[in-house]
Parts: structure tokens; C-alpha cells; sequence
């Protein structure tokens, strides 16, 4: 029979760990962002969910801490991928995109609208990164998203990505690099507002999961406004709700490169949810479309 004293150590434990599942579930609740109209804040602390922005407008409303954190010494990157979801339904082949004008600011990088007009929806593309922190072979899945797919392979195809690069990581909860901005220079006060100067239809589908190896678009909160900004997570996705459109995988080749830029650790962090640019900088030299 325990003693009163094993009770009430028991019992201590059992609150600390019940307070620690409600801050979890409070992080949770706050979403991640990065868009051109507005401010969508990118969220990334503990166990927490981020509306990844796909046309920037990430977290604007706070200051970066002014000192480069360490290297995180203790950091956990899951090992196993995550499947590609499916959808249940299969899409019209060819179907139609309704990309539009962002009339709410100009584009960094002029470019022209992608063709929206019998857009395959079936088959892949591999491309790879080329990046000053190693190659990221991609596979994209005209399947799950078809206008993504086709947004990406012409921004690629007018070097939109080249000389951009990624500008936020996390560490935590969502363990992810987001890039696609080309007006991001490393400063988290104002990085995350850059895009292609055109929108983009939501593809999402309730049957997504995220996790390692997935490929997915940003987005604001605003439905349809995804643009050239996309995510890349290399480790767990906890929490974050099934609203942005998954279009591909990353090679193992790619996971590793993401692993070691994750691993060197985050500059000048954010001190309300820990994200910022990664320590190792991700540059795009090129885009090579197979």
C-alpha cells in the first residue's frame, strides 16, 4: 500500500504532466502563417500549429531576438516518412486552375501567369533544388494537386526561385523549412511577405496527413491565396490542421540536407515561437525540372 507521501509525489506528478498536455493543446491552437495580404502569424513553438503562408505576411507583429540561438544539442527528428495522402475521388483530367492577378501589391519578381487551361491531373514531375546548402530531388503529384503542380513548374521553368532563399525554419512541433519568398533577405521582422504576384485555389483534402518527406503549399488564412511560397517538412507536423495543399514528396537525398540545416540551428529566433532564418542558409542556385 503506498504511503501518503508516495500519494502526494504520485499526485504532484500527475498535475505537472496534466499542465504540460494543456499548454501543449494551447500551442496547438495558434496557427502559422505567411501571407502578402495581411499578417498570418507563422507559429512554432512546442507542439504548435502553423497556417504556413503560401505569399508571406509570417509574423510581423513581433521583433526577432537579437542573439543567434545555439544549435539545438538535443533535437528530435522522427526517422520514418510519411505516406502521401490519397484522395478519394480522383480529380477531372485535364481539369482547370483558376489562378488570379494579386492586385493587393507588386511582385518582387515579375512573372507570367502560369496556364490554367487543361491542366493534367494525373502523373509526376521530378525537380530538383539546387541550393548552396545541397541538392533537394522533389517529386511532385499532379494527382493530389494539380495547380500547385503547375504553378511550381513554371515559376521554376522563369527562374523565379533562383537567388531566393528559405526563410523560416522550426524546430519544434512543426519541424519544417519554408521557402519561395524572393524578397526574404534573413530578416524575420519582415520576411514572409513575397510572392509571385498571382493566387492560387485551395486543393486540400481532409484525408492529408503531414509529416517527414512532405511537400505542401503556404497559404494566409484567407481561402485561395497560396502563391509561390511553399514548406518542406523534414520532421514532425503536430497539430497542424489539413488546409494546405500537399503536391509532393522529398527524396531521402533531400530529407538529409534539410536534417543537417535543421540540425545547425536557427538565427536571431523569434522569441513568441522560437521560428526564424536557419543558422545554415538555404540559397536556390537553379531549379532543374526533369
Amino acid at each position: 500500500m503506498a504511503t501518503n507521501q508516495q500519494r502526494r509525489e504520485a499526485a504532484k506528478r500527475k498535475l505537472e504532466r496534466q499542465l504540460e498536455r494543456r499548454l501543449e493543446q494551447q500551442k496547438r491552437r495558434r496557427r502559422i502563417g505567411a501571407g502578402v495580404v495581411g499578417v498570418a502569424v507563422l507559429v512554432v513553438a512546442g507542439v504548435v500549429v502553423w497556417i504556413v503562408s503560401a505569399n508571406g505576411g509570417e509574423n510581423t507583429d513581433t521583433a526577432a531576438s537579437s542573439s543567434a540561438a545555439p544549435p539545438p544539442t538535443d533535437l528530435q527528428i522522427p526517422t520514418q516518412r510519411t505516406a502521401l495522402p490519397k484522395r478519394t475521388t480522383a480529380l477531372p483530367n485535364p481539369t482547370t486552375c483558376d489562378f488570379k492577378a494579386d492586385t493587393t501589391g507588386k511582385a518582387p519578381k515579375k512573372v507570367n501567369l502560369p496556364d490554367g487551361k487543361n491542366v493534367p491531373s494525373t502523373g509526376t514531375v521530378n525537380v530538383t533544388l539546387k541550393s548552396t546548402a545541397g541538392d533537394i530531388p522533389l517529386t511532385l503529384d499532379r494527382a493530389l494537386a494539380p495547380c500547385a503542380v503547375q504553378s511550381f513548374v513554371s515559376l521554376a521553368k522563369q527562374s523565379f526561385y533562383n537567388d531566393t532563399m528559405c526563410h523560416r525554419l522550426g524546430t519544434e512541433g512543426l519541424q519544417m523549412l519554408q521557402c519561395g519568398d524572393p524578397s526574404a533577405t534573413g530578416d524575420p521582422s519582415a520576411d514572409g511577405q513575397g510572392g509571385p504576384g498571382y493566387t492560387m485555389p485551395d486543393e486540400a483534402f481532409p484525408e492529408i496527413k503531414y509529416g517527414r518527406g512532405i511537400l505542401a503549399m503556404a497559404k494566409t488564412s484567407a481561402p485561395n491565396s497560396g502563391g509561390s511560397q511553399f514548406f518542406m517538412v523534414y520532421g514532425s507536423a503536430e497539430g497542424l490542421p489539413a488546409d494546405y495543399s500537399v503536391f509532393g514528396s522529398i527524396s531521402d537525398e533531400g530529407l538529409k540536407v534539410l536534417d543537417a540545416v535543421a540540425k545547425a540551428g536557427i538565427a536571431n529566433p523569434n522569441p513568441q515561437d522560437g521560428t526564424g532564418a536557419p543558422t545554415k542558409q538555404v540559397k536556390f542556385t537553379g531549379v532543374n525540372v526533369q
